[in-house]
């Protein structure tokens, strides 16, 4: 079935923004996933959510974490991420995880994998349908020259550090490419 212009304009616009029931307007779903949801998608997930609120956009902006597998589905992100976070002021604590699923490419307009191996994974879940935005949470910091979050989780302290580097890092381009997207909608 072929769309029409104007019907598949409304639909990519309608997977990037979902009417909010707040006065404020549009909002828009952000999801970022790891392996087992305790320690990159928690961290970026509480550091863009720290962003968001200094940003005034807590209101405009859904924010959630997933993992691909389901080994830490309803528990804490890992005690040396939110250590980690802590130190430079972030509030993981109160995340646990859960596994991604298929309805998340309805209830999310951006997806944000950490890798390439978690987008092979939400590339092959990808229903056909989905009109919004899946890819790498780092493509938001060109600058960077490196594409993927790598995963700290059997290495030393500063894997931890280095994943809060890259997270805030990304934040900014992806804050100013979705206060786009709010200006538009």
């Amino acid at each position: 079935m072929r769309l029409q212009a104007t019907e598949w304009y409304q639909r990519i616009r309608n997977a990037m923004t979902t009417e909010d029931k707040t006065a404020t307007g549009p909002a828009i779903s952000v999801l970022f996933v790891c392996m087992g949801n305790i320690c990159r998608s928690p961290t970026a997930e509480g550091v863009f959510r720290a962003a968001v609120a200094k940003a005034g956009l807590s209101e405009r902006i859904r924010i959630a974490s997933a993992g691909i597998g389901n080994w830490h589905v309803g528990s804490p992100p890992d005690r040396r991420a939110v250590q980690a976070a802590s130190k430079r002021g972030y509030d993981l604590a109160t995340l646990r995880g859960r596994q991604v699923e298929v309805a998340d490419f309805t209830n999310f307009a951006w997806i944000l994998g950490m890798d390439d191996a978690i987008m092979r994974s939400l590339s092959a879940m990808r229903p056909p349908e989905f009109g919004g935005h899946l890819g790498l949470l780092l493509d938001f910091a060109p600058e960077l020259g490196v594409r993927e979050v790598p995963d700290p989780y059997y290495g030393a302290p500063q894997g931890f550090e280095r994943v809060l580097d890259l997270v805030e890092a990304s934040t900014t381009g992806l804050l100013d490419r979705l206060r786009a997207t709010i200006t538009r909608a």
